[in-house]
């Protein structure tokens, strides 16, 4: 189809349409799409062009300090020293292997979340409804769109009841569009504008009200979004607040190192110990090493780690900042129905007869009003795999007469239903009329109770009908009370018989002189797994809150029984009401008082992410319906429903719930914990280690001694900080994690006293292998004092590097004891700790390296100094931890 066709749709008859995209409104065959798949392509969007590997890595060359690592290299080589520029190369291309190994990584995580939230829509395929994902839909489809969908495609609609359809990405009108279907018409050169196109539905828009279906016209880059998404994908990509943290952090240490680097080469030149190119090399070396320019990869590996673990355990992230921001959440709202609990109602209680009994306990049968009246004026529908299909309060009703062995699908064809008065809002009521055998017609009502009392004018007593009195009219309306308080959500039941039907089937006419038959209390049975959830929350520091539409008594009683408020809390719970009635700032002032919101409506979401969050609070909100988006988008953490929830609260949401449980948010907040303690760890090893080795070069510059080469320091770096960094990222969790309070809006990589421990913990690896130095120039083995000054400075290099796989043990708990934990429970740990120590000895160990890294060989009292030199900084740092606990400051 060309791009001149593909405008003119707007102007055909859906007639037409269908003969140009050669289809029937009951849509394709499953054959036709496949082929037409194969032709068109996927119904995706292209994305900007991935690098190639090769592209990839040379692009880790383009760093500044990389390219100024290369100058030194060649340098190096014409100045006579080859094998250290053999060296220098070597170390910059695995570092470069290493760069493009973590972002691929990162990338195939990335991926596999991005298939795992991939929408879906639902077509007509072989004139049957199907659900596909939205890639494989192709021109010609027959699409089926309701409230809350998202369009998957550009479509010539074919039919609109109230459908109305958001399109200010497109358009930049705010206001929802009214659908209809007829052709526009306009002269043939004149172009209708998209927000004019009234019988056109496009790619990406939300459907806000009503319902209808389309042709697909235009799929994948051919539609209107595609052509938008063709221009972004020229523009460059922003990073994300994460990232330029991580940014900053990194551009503060490299301005840091690099002046410490100059100085080192200035103080070295003054002592006239080293030739104007070695401390050249090594300046230049030590900034290379000492900055951690693979810091941001790594902590997008950690992250995308997570997001896997996450989705094992069925939460979803869509954005991958929000896995760190999980770990800092002090709030999280809930809506109650089917998070807090089992969305699946159940008929807990009956009122038949003034009597109040458990369900269970019922001795209805089919001859009682109420048992009829339940299953009739329902609209649940019975599949061939005899499953429910409907409301869940109409399906608890039928599932309630089938446990009590009634004939539903007999009964129904006994007793035809032949009119109704549909449910609505207004009057909380519906309606249906059945014809009897005898000719009379039943008319069967449910609904509110308060409701359904001012319509009725007797009561059913042991099969006979009474006359209403006021007593009767106060029992059932205590009785409503009780149930509800009970968490049980209510209906009141009336029938009456009339021998014909009336003349205009309308509330006013059917809903009138009614006889009351009972009451039914219903249940959403709360999760069994939740009210521990609720409770590790709160053991967590984070406060639940729930939100719902239910009454205030059941959203009292749901919340006392999962423990987010106690039994004397009722001055924690808030309706709906009383909130329009508060100003934003008293709200403000007052949001720490309420745990719980009844009654209330999406849009007040939206305040109350807002309250808190003017506290200071990170606050995780979850949304199912349309209008639930705009406080996921407010939430610091906006959480969708997976099962129940509409393409736009997904779409607009930061992590979906694949289970739609509360306690998979809660799950959620543990690994986004055990996500940020793992990223600190990372941080704190590789920083600390990096101030050792930036001490050690200054303080042996300014004593005048002999320094580390430059290789040594490169290949140090290589060994130290590439392998365990990266297995540090995923730790298994720390015991007490969720015993830890949130660590609050304002915090960072460093905050909790992690600066602190760096500058501490970096100066003890630096004095530590400043003092093997020493001790190897003051106790030689050899008499020669060159012999001495190389096997000092041996021992020293393999101190630095050692020391470093020591320390990476004490990372794993920033303040708890490493000896009160799984210090070997980290596989990958151990691999890499072993592969970088074989890599530190074997320069040593290996003949032939010797003259590569400039090191001799150790004697075993010399293997031992730097073995326990390198094994002490465990044992500081363990007694520096219990001094720290003893005294309370952690």
């Amino acid at each position: 189809m060309t791009e001149k066709q593909a405008k003119q749709f707007y102007k055909q008859t859906a007639e037409q349409t269908q003969a140009q995209l050669h289809t029937t409104t009951t849509g394709l065959t499953q054959v036709e799409a496949a082929k037409r798949l194969k032709t068109d392509g996927a119904n995706t969007l292209v994305a900007k062009r991935r690098k190639t590997i090769l592209e990839r890595f040379i692009d880790q060359f383009k760093d500044f300090m990389i390219i100024v690592l290369l100058v030194a290299a060649i340098v190096a080589a014409f100045s006579g020293e080859v094998a250290d520029a053999v060296i220098i190369l070597l170390v910059v291309v695995l570092n470069a292997v290493f760069g493009v190994f973590q972002e691929i990584q990162a990338e195939a995580a990335i991926d596999a979340l991005k298939e795992m939230s991939a929408p879906m829509a639902h077509v007509r395929r072989d004139g049957e409804v199907v659900t596909v994902k939205s890639e494989d839909i192709v021109p010609g489809d027959v699409v089926l769109l309701e409230a809350g969908d998202v369009v998957p495609a550009d479509l010539r609609l074919l039919s609109a009841q109230t459908l109305r359809v958001e399109e200010s990405a497109l358009t930049g009108e705010s206001v929802p569009v009214e659908k209809q279907t007829s052709a526009l018409s306009a002269p043939e050169k004149e172009k209708v504008s998209l927000g004019d196109q009234t019988n056109m539905a496009f790619m990406n828009s939300n459907i806000t009200n009503g319902r209808g279906s389309g042709i697909v016209i235009a799929t994948g880059m051919q539609t209107e979004v595609g052509r938008i998404a063709g221009m972004l994908n020229q523009a460059d990509e922003t990073k994300t607040p994460l990232q330029e943290n991580l940014n900053h952090l990194g551009k503060t240490l490299t301005w840091l190192i690099l002046f410490l680097s100059v100085v080192i080469f200035v103080l070295g030149m003054l002592n006239h110990r080293e030739t104007l190119l070695n401390m050249l090399l090594t300046a230049i070396s030590l900034a290379v090493a000492a900055i951690p320019e693979g810091l941001p990869a790594i902590v997008t590996v950690t992250l995308a780690l997570g997001t896997k673990r996450m989705a094992k355990r069925h939460a979803i992230v869509r954005k991958l900042p929000a896995v760190e921001t999980l770990g800092s959440t002090d709030i999280i709202a809930s809506d109650k129905t089917g998070t807090l609990t089992q969305n699946k109602m159940t008929v807990e209680r009956l009122f038949v007869n003034n009597q109040l009994t458990a369900a269970a306990d019922s001795q209805l049968t089919l001859d009682d009003r109420p048992l009829q009246v339940m299953t009739l004026a329902n609209d649940t529908k019975i599949s061939q795999d005899d499953n429910l299909l409907g409301d869940p309060t109409e399906t608890a009703l039928v599932q309630f007469g089938l446990t009590h062995k009634l004939d539903v699908a007999g009964l129904l064809k006994q007793w035809p239903r032949v009119a109704e008065v549909p449910f609505d809002s207004e009057r909380k009521l519906m309606t249906t009329i059945h014809q009897l055998p005898t000719g009379n017609y039943l008319i069967a009502t449910k609904g509110a109770p308060d409701q359904l009392l001012k319509r009725t004018t007797h009561y059913e007593l042991d099969h006979a009908a009474k006359a209403m009195n006021q007593q009767e009219r106060q029992l059932i309306l205590a009785t409503n009370t009780k149930l509800a308080r009970q968490a049980l959500r209510v209906l009141g039941l009336a029938f009456k018989v009339v021998p014909q039907l009336p003349d205009k089937i309308d509330s006013a006419t059917v809903e009138q002189d009614l006889t009351f038959s009972g009451l039914v209390g219903m249940i959403d049975p709360e999760r069994p797994e939740v009210a521990d959830a609720v409770a590790e929350a709160k053991q967590a520091g984070i406060r639940p809150l729930m939100i719902t539409g239910d009454h205030r008594d059941t959203a009292e009683a749901i919340a006392k029984r999962l423990g987010i408020i106690g039994e004397q809390d009722e001055q924690a719970i808030i309706s709906g009401n009383e909130l329009d009635e508060m100003s934003d700032q008293e709200f403000s002032r007052q949001v720490g008082d309420f745990s719980v919101y009844a009654r209330v409506a999406p849009e007040h979401k939206v305040r109350i992410v807002n309250a808190w969050q003017k506290r200071g609070k990170v606050v995780a909100m979850t949304g199912d319906g349309v209008n639930d988006a705009p406080a996921l988008k407010a939430a610091d953490i906006g959480v969708g429903m997976g099962i129940t929830g509409t393409e736009v609260s997904k779409n607009a949401a930061d992590m979906v719930l694949a289970d739609d449980n509360f306690s998979t948010i809660v799950v959620a907040v543990e690994e986004g914990r055990k996500v940020f303690a793992n990223i600190q760890k990372a941080i704190q090893y590789l920083l600390s280690a990096n101030l050792g080795e930036v001490l050690t070069l200054f303080m042996m510059t300014i004593l005048g001694w002999q320094i580390l080469a430059p290789v040594q320091i490169l290949w140090i770096n290589l060994v130290t900080d590439t392998f365990p960094a990266i297995a540090l990222g995923v730790e298994p969790m720390e015991r007490d994690i969720m015993q830890r309070k949130p660590r609050g809006r304002q915090s960072n990589f460093l905050s909790g006293g992690l600066g602190q421990t760096i500058i501490y913990q970096g100066l003890l690896e630096g004095l530590i292998t400043l003092f093997v130095y020493w001790v190897g120039i003051n106790y030689p083995v050899h008499a020669n004092a060159q012999l001495a000054h190389a096997d000092a400075l041996t021992m020293a290099f393999a101190t630095l590097g050692l020391i470093q796989l020591f320390h990476a043990f004490n990372v794993k708990a920033l303040h708890g004891s490493i000896f009160h934990r799984g210090i070997f429970a980290n596989h990958a740990f151990n691999w890499a700790i072993l592969a970088s120590t074989i890599l530190m000895a074997a320069t040593i160990l290996i003949p032939g390296f010797n003259q590569l890294f400039h090191v001799t060989p150790l004697d075993w009292h010399q293997w031992a100094t730097v073995l326990g030199a390198s094994f002490a900084i465990i044992l500081i740092v363990e007694v520096v931890k219990l001094i720290q606990r003893r005294l309370h400051k952690v």
